[in-house]
């Protein structure tokens, strides 16, 4: 008597029918999606936006122009090739480097502001 009674309670999982497996398992995926679209419009899209336009600065330098590396140092581009520039850094220095190391164009307010540091 005790083995019909586990066995009967076994196959009486409720569990609803078939057709509203598929609308649970739809909702199941929202917090995801969701989760996805708040990082696409916090991370992703800001990220691409900054890309495009570092690609634009870079397209955009030209000789004599002053900029700023990505490790601090400020010097006037000197000679451009395809992938490095020649920046001069002071009198008589000059370095060689890849064109992506370039941070930003300086303003000239900027650079009456370093000769005043001078």
């Amino acid at each position: 008597m005790l083995m019909e009674s586990i066995a009967w309670a076994e196959g009486t999982g409720g569990g609803g029918s078939p057709a509203s497996g598929g609308a649970g398992g739809i909702l199941s995926l929202m917090p995801f999606l969701l989760i996805f679209i708040i990082f696409y419009f916090l991370l992703i899209r800001p990220q691409q936006k900054k890309q495009k336009q570092q690609k634009a600065l870079l397209d955009a330098v030209k000789k004599g122009d002053k900029v700023v590396t990505t490790s601090g140092i400020w010097g006037t581009i000197t000679n451009m090739g395809k992938e490095t520039v020649t920046l001069q850094i002071a009198d008589n220095t000059k370095i060689k480097m890849q064109r992506e190391n370039i941070a930003r164009v300086r303003s000239e307010e900027e650079d009456k502001d370093k000769d005043k540091d001078t």
